[in-house]
């Protein structure tokens, strides 16, 4: 691996900017420092001018691989996340088959370690039935145990309560949830139905799929934690009401009940319906501008813990149906970083904060060995962004196998030139090198105090 000298950056990086040099060297930040020697490198980056962040860490993500890659595949996602700065992401567990035992787990981490330029970690799914294959996970090799409170492909919801209440209860792992009432869409789906018959307009979407089958569900997995002590991350909160069950009070090292926010959740809401249509179907649904800016507040003072993407990829044939058949989900990942950097742009949110809740605060909560900071001895995980070189989204430069963007048209004002991979310079100007793959991500395993 060859050893790299970045100079003359800002490094935005625990709640400071600072212009400095970093040396890589063997995969690790080996130096940080002013004015450091050209002369151990073998690869030379001039930075001026430039922002330089840890790479970010995409705590969820469905990369369709296996059973579905006529919409995505690792190898294709994964690209398309380092050129957009993420250079770890953990990956969900509602693919073909679902991988809901240790064996189809691993079978997902063999095929990452041929595939993805980007670091990964893989999450076991939890069923009805598999309270077994839950304990045989790992804790110090696999990201989390994710549970669908809400409906989901296969086999894959758990509407078992005295199964939940055996998981909750069973494992000191990291419990990640969807939450939506099934019961409670249903009844809804039902209602809009008898109205509209199979032509639900996509405007409808955030009512059947309502805030209040949402808190439902969040409430029901926060009292569940606390009644076990269990390790509980509510994905993408989507409601003005669910922020309530969140603490700002307690330091993210100390939490055990935490969230995480979506770009589209914050980026959309239920105006963009009209032009968007299917293309903005997510589960859990954009909902009301006043949702939108509740979550935005959540995010900067410290409610929500995580800033991710659900990236959630579909053909553009498959999300031009009538809503019932259009399914949900879209991709994201390539275009995160820059959406994020708009709402600096914009004064909504500093650098800083960027990097706290896309790139520390998933690793501090994930308890990642050695990544999500600039530290002498951590791996070089870091994107280099440019703020003042507009990059507009169009058909030619997505990345994404599915060939399609919600952002498409957005004219961005900051741009990824460079994204480095535990120590490799993996992307740079629009090129990859793909010599070297992404590494397995480990979890330290000590309590919570």
């Amino acid at each position: 691996m060859q050893s790299i000298l970045i100079q003359n950056a800002k490094v935005v990086n625990e709640g400071t900017i600072s212009e400095t040099d970093i040396f890589i060297r063997d995969g690790f930040i080996n130096k940080i420092g002013n004015n450091l020697s050209k002369a151990h490198a073998e690869i030379v980056i001039d930075a001026a001018g430039k922002y330089l962040l840890p790479g970010l860490i995409d705590d969820q993500v469905h990369f369709r691989e296996p059973g579905l890659t006529h919409k995505a595949e690792i190898y294709t996602e994964a690209k398309a996340a380092v050129a957009g700065g993420i250079t770890s992401f953990m990956e969900m567990p509602n693919t073909v088959p679902n991988t809901v035992t240790v064996d189809l787990l691993e079978d997902k981490y063999r095929i990452a370690s041929k595939n993805a330029l980007a670091n990964y970690s893989f999450f076991m799914g939890a069923t009805n039935d598999n309270l077994e294959e839950l304990k045989k996970v790992d804790a110090k090799n696999v990201c989390g145990i994710k549970i669908f409170m809400g409906s989901s492909t296969g086999n894959m919801l758990v509407d078992d309560e005295a199964v939940l209440e055996k998981i909750f209860a069973s494992t000191d792992m990291l419990i990640a949830t969807h939450c939506e009432k099934d019961p409670m869409i249903k009844a809804n789906e039902a209602t809009y139905k008898e109205k509209y018959g199979d032509d639900v307009p996509i405007k409808f979407h955030p009512l059947i799929r309502s805030a209040e089958a949402c808190y439902a569900s969040s409430s029901q997995a926060v009292a569940l934690a606390k009644k076990h002590g269990a390790r509980l991350h509510i994905l993408h909160i989507s409601t003005a009401k669910e922020l309530e069950l969140f603490s700002n009070e307690i330091p993210l090292e100390k939490k055990h009940i935490t969230s995480e926010a979506c770009i589209h959740h914050l980026w959309f809401s239920d105006a963009d319906y009209d032009e968007k249509g299917t293309l903005i179907k997510w589960n859990p649904a954009v909902k009301t501008a006043n949702d939108r800016q509740a979550i935005f507040e959540a995010v900067l003072d410290n409610r929500i813990d995580v800033l991710a993407t659900d990236h959630a990829p579909h053909t553009q044939e498959e999300k031009n149906n009538p809503y019932f058949k259009a399914p949900s989900g879209g991709p994201l990942v390539q275009h995160n970083l820059q959406a994020l950097l708009e709402f600096y742009h914009q004064g909504k949110i500093s650098l800083e904060h960027i990097v706290q809740k896309a790139c520390h605060n998933p690793a501090i909560l994930f308890r990642i060995e050695e990544r999500g900071f600039i530290r002498e001895g951590y791996w070089a995980d870091l994107v280099l962004v440019d703020l003042e070189v507009k990059e507009k989204v169009d058909k030619s430069n997505i990345l994404y196998k599915c060939g399609w963007s919600p952002f498409e048209g957005v004219e961005f004002h900051s741009q990824v030139t460079h994204t480095i991979v535990s120590g490799h310079l993996a992307y740079q100007h629009g090129k990859f090198d793909e010599k070297i793959k992404g590494k397995r991500l480990k979890f330290l395993t000590d309590k919570i105090a």
